[in-house]
């Protein structure tokens, strides 16, 4: 590319011949370059041109070293179009989750009612009250009206109605400590406001007590509640009865124990006709859950320490220790396991040995082996909450074999 030697030579020999030899002559010797630097900028570009940069260079002349020119910046147009599919993506799905079908907000709404509701004493609640039932009708058989199956299931929707008030009028009052020790409610996390946990609550007890009111009676809605009135002052300020653990456990086992299996099988025996009177298994259950259900008010106490004690609540745990509490609880069971095969052998007229006996040794033997696992674990918050669990397990299994005994 001899291009500015041979224009050199032309001037040189010639001067006149041409009127622009001159400007041809400057035009070949020249470095060509742009007045102002031309940038193109594209904020989604991984690279920013500069056109000076790329038509600054210098024609070299025939003695001169060539210089290659600059590269142009090679681009990734793949990575333009996955960035420019995943950002019309991201608002498509922001645009449909904006307009969330009504399905889709009824489940989410459910699944927070449930999780206020407390699962694992509402399956308590409902078997509790499906086991007494049965009890009363599979002793009088002959009195069994296909009317009484809908009269038993409002029954059982009235009792989960005030199980749902008591639990959720103590989470209402509870929610600083339950941040703490039980974030995953619905309140404590965030997903359910006070305003709406008051409507859900009110709601509880005035559907409980129509239903009770309007199917059984003055005696059980009387009972019924007594039951609402101790819950309430169990979390409600300024009694606020929680805080002081002997009558805590004292509430809790009278409406989970007695109130709960006295005032259900009175119930079923009203509905069939007969008047009350106390058998030999309900008499059992109904001392065999009360002590139970005191268990698990000493119990409920210990994956809850940590928050107790921040906002200064008493409990056993908290004056006592995790592991006596543990230790405690365990032995009470053990007591009423004992008993109940105790009462098996004799009273044998009035129980079914072949099914009482095994059944309350397995379950204690479940116990100890749970209570010796935690042991190991050395009481961390894990193990203490698979303990309370497995007691909670222990709870609905009574009630499972209660009907075969």
């Amino acid at each position: 590319m001899a291009v500015s030697s041979s224009a050199s030579a032309s001037t040189s020999t010639s001067r006149g011949c041409c009127a622009n030899s001159t400007n041809s002559t400057s035009y070949h010797t020249q470095k060509p370059h742009l007045s102002k630097p031309i940038s193109i900028r594209n904020p989604k570009w991984k690279y920013n041109w500069n056109c000076s940069s790329i038509l600054s260079c210098t024609i070299p002349s025939a003695n001169s070293k060539a210089r290659p020119m600059p590269k142009p910046p090679q681009y990734n147009f793949s990575s333009f179009r996955v960035q420019a599919s995943s950002q019309a993506g991201a608002g498509a799905g922001a645009g449909a989750a904006g307009s969330a079908p009504f399905s889709e907000k009824l489940s989410d709404f459910g699944d927070k009612c449930w999780r206020f509701l407390r699962p694992h004493t509402i399956r308590g609640t409902a078997l509790g009250s499906l086991a007494l039932v049965a009890r009363a009708l599979l002793e009088n058989q002959q009195l069994i009206r296909w009317h009484l199956v809908f009269k038993a299931f409002c029954g059982v929707i009235a009792l989960i109605c005030g199980n749902g008030y008591i639990v959720g009028i103590n989470q209402i009052y509870d929610i600083g400590i339950d941040k703490v020790n039980k974030p995953y409610l619905p309140i404590a996390a965030g997903d359910l406001s006070v305003q709406l946990a008051w409507l859900l609550v009110l709601f509880f007890a005035g559907a409980g007590l129509s239903i009770v009111a309007w199917n059984f009676g003055s005696f059980i809605t009387s009972l019924y509640c007594l039951g609402l009135f101790l819950g309430t002052i169990y979390s409600v300020p300024p009694f606020r009865l929680k805080r002081y653990p002997v009558a805590a456990f004292l509430i809790i086992a009278t409406v989970r124990g007695f109130l709960l299996n006295f005032g259900v099988y009175y119930a079923t025996r009203a509905a069939l006709g007969l008047p009350f009177q106390w058998s030999s298994p309900v008499a059992f259950i109904t001392c065999f859950v009360t002590l139970f259900a005191l268990v698990i008010a000493i119990t409920k106490d210990l994956p809850d320490v940590e928050g107790d004690r921040k906002f200064q609540i008493s409990t056993l745990a908290t004056k006592l220790g995790v592991r006596n509490i543990a230790l405690l609880g365990s032995g009470l069971l053990l007591a009423n396991y004992l008993v109940a095969i105790f009462v098996a052998f004799y009273l044998p007229q009035e129980f079914r040995q072949s099914i009482m006996v095994p059944a309350h040794a397995l379950l204690a033997s479940g116990l100890i082996f749970q209570a010796w696992i935690l042991e190991q674990a050395n009481y961390t918050k894990d193990a203490i909450l698979q303990f309370y669990r497995f007691i909670w397990n222990l709870f609905y299994a009574e009630y499972l074999v209660f009907p075969l005994i």
